[in-house]
Order: C-alpha cells, then sequence, then structure tokens
C-alpha cells in the first residue's frame, strides 16, 4: 500500500480573508493549532510516511509552521511560484512521490476515512483513481456525485438540493493513473482528468467516510472545530 499523500495547501483562500487573513488558509486557526495539523495527524495516524505539500501563496509561512518532520513523516515541498491550476499542482507534486502511486487530499477540507482501504477499492476495481466521498444533508453548495457499481459515474453542477454524496476532495492516484496525468504545466485537474476519467469508468467510489469539513467559507470554518480534535 502506498504510505505517501500529496496535499494541495497553495490557494489564496480569498472568501476566508474576512476571518482569517494573516495567514494562508491551510493554517486558519481552530482551537490553538492550523487546520493543516489535524489533516496532518490524521494521515500519520493513517499510516502514512511522506507527506508531499504543494506549496503557492505564503509558501514560507506552511513552511516555518510545518518544517521537514511531523508525527513521524517526512515532510517535502512542491513549490509553484505562479498559479498552475489544480492540475499543474498536482502534476508537479507527483514528480516527487517514490511509492506505486499516491494519495491527494486539498488543504481545505478534512475528511475522516481510511487512505488504505480507499487505495483498495481502486486497486479491486481496477481504476486508475478513486474518490473519497461524503454523505451531506443538502448537496447544494457542492454539487452531487452519481455511484453505481462502485464507480463514479457522473457530477452534477452545484444549485441541486436535498441528501446525498458530495466529492470530498480526497483521492487516490494509481501509478498508472500518474503516469496519464496531461503534460502542460498548468490545467485543471477536475476538467482534464477527473470528468474525462469518469466518463471512461476510471474512477471508484469510496464512502465509507465521516466527519467532513470544508474550511473555504466562514460559516463553515466556524463549525469546523467540533470536529476536529487531536489524534491521541
Amino acid at each position: 500500500m502506498s504510505s505517501e499523500v500529496i496535499l494541495l495547501v497553495g490557494g489564496m483562500g480569498t472568501r476566508l480573508r474576512s476571518v482569517v487573513a494573516d495567514v494562508p488558509k491551510p493554517l486558519a486557526p481552530i482551537g490553538a493549532r492550523p487546520f493543516l495539523a489535524y489533516q496532518l495527524d490524521a494521515f500519520a495516524a493513517a499510516g502514512m510516511q511522506r507527506v508531499i505539500l504543494a506549496t503557492g501563496y505564503r509558501a514560507e509561512q506552511i513552511h516555518s509552521a510545518i518544517g521537514v518532520r511531523w508525527a513521524g513523516m517526512d515532510v517535502v515541498y512542491s513549490h509553484e511560484d505562479e498559479p498552475l491550476g489544480t492540475g499543474g499542482a498536482i502534476r508537479r507534486a507527483a514528480g516527487l512521490a517514490t511509492g506505486n502511486g499516491v494519495h491527494l487530499a486539498n488543504g481545505d477540507t478534512f475528511l475522516r476515512y481510511s487512505p488504505a482501504s480507499l487505495e483498495s477499492a481502486v486497486r479491486e476495481r481496477g481504476a486508475r483513481m478513486g474518490i473519497a466521498l461524503a454523505h451531506v444533508p443538502d448537496v447544494g453548495r457542492y454539487g452531487a456525485v452519481e455511484v453505481h457499481d462502485g464507480r463514479v459515474r457522473a457530477f452534477y453542477e452545484k444549485g441541486g438540493h436535498g441528501e446525498g454524496l458530495i466529492n470530498a476532495g480526497s483521492y487516490f492516484i494509481t501509478a498508472e493513473g500518474l503516469s496519464k496525468l496531461p503534460t502542460e504545466s498548468s490545467y485543471s485537474f477536475e476538467e482534464r482528468v477527473l470528468l474525462p476519467w469518469t466518463m471512461e469508468g476510471q474512477v471508484a467510489a469510496f464512502a465509507e467516510t465521516s466527519d467532513f469539513v470544508d474550511i473555504g467559507i466562514p460559516e463553515d470554518y466556524a463549525r469546523a472545530s467540533q470536529f476536529l480534535t487531536p489524534c491521541p
């Protein structure tokens, strides 16, 4: 099983600046600790041994706060001097990965799940990639995900309503999948990879998750503390 994870922590977090103005979004404080600390603790507890932080905006603050070792994991940095889009950031960071596939997560979402179980679901279905999904009471803000026979079949735009599954921003990509990423330096992962691979039946679905929280807007940032407590 892969023991490496890429965390996308380079976003500018413009929607959160009204409440967190002096640090990048992944360092937004939850209690006395930065949000990113809870993510790192969870991945360390899940057996990850190496984390690749894909940095951009205020990268030096993240490096200073996290360093090169965290909870037994080696921490390395993949920095972009100018925005590369989600796809470009992932491709650059993936160049530092050393194993047979890599886990991936957004730096502004938290989700309790087993990375090993997500990886197993991907490999059992012979897919290039898998997504950890979250069940929410209202899909309106996020857009719903349609699942059939253990694979993601479709994504629906924001604006729907009612309970359902959403993309929780955590993935596993196989070595084959990494080799098939577009070669451009800057592109959208969602448009160039996620949607086409879904149409090809190459995206496994994994919904054994809980405690999803997205700190991208002030309202959800304010409720994050009820989900996040330090790992023992």
